[in-house]
């Protein structure tokens, strides 16, 4: 018996921690980035809670050099807040990648990081990534 059945609460983090959070798919449109040349494609990164508990979820997206996150070509990682998740609902996030005239041909690898955090954004709970790659040409 813990402390918090003595209130009435229940203490769902250790649950959280011990089991896989989301289910994260990923899309691009076009799927393919122009090499040496200014372009860009849409990244769709769909999650879904996989939890029996509401959860307060953000993405964070990483990009290598070469490609960016911006059209001036100096960001590489964005946080996208999402809000709370509740049981098996899920939740699309958009991020466009562009290419610039720095980009050679070739495999690039996006990461993409999901988080739980506990109250506020500030405090991560669990976390998975997963890495997908897009092709210049």
């Amino acid at each position: 018996m813990g402390i918090f059945d003595l209130f009435g609460k229940k203490d769902v983090a250790t649950d959280l921690k011990k089991m896989l959070p989301y289910a994260i798919t990923t899309e691009f449109v076009p799927y393919k980035l122009k090499a040496n040349s200014r372009g860009s494609s849409q990244l769709t990164v769909s999650l879904r809670n996989m939890t029996q508990e509401p959860v307060v979820s953000s993405v964070v997206v990483q990009v290598p050099e070469r490609i960016s996150l911006d059209t001036t070509g100096l960001s590489r990682e964005r946080e996208i807040r999402l809000g709370i998740l509740g049981p098996r609902e899920g939740k699309d996030a958009k991020v466009d990648v562009y290419s610039s005239s720095s980009t050679d041909k070739g495999e690039y690898t996006v990461t993409i990081t999901a988080f739980i955090h506990y109250r506020n954004y500030e405090y991560v709970l669990n976390g998975m990534k997963k890495r997908t790659t897009i092709e210049a040409v």
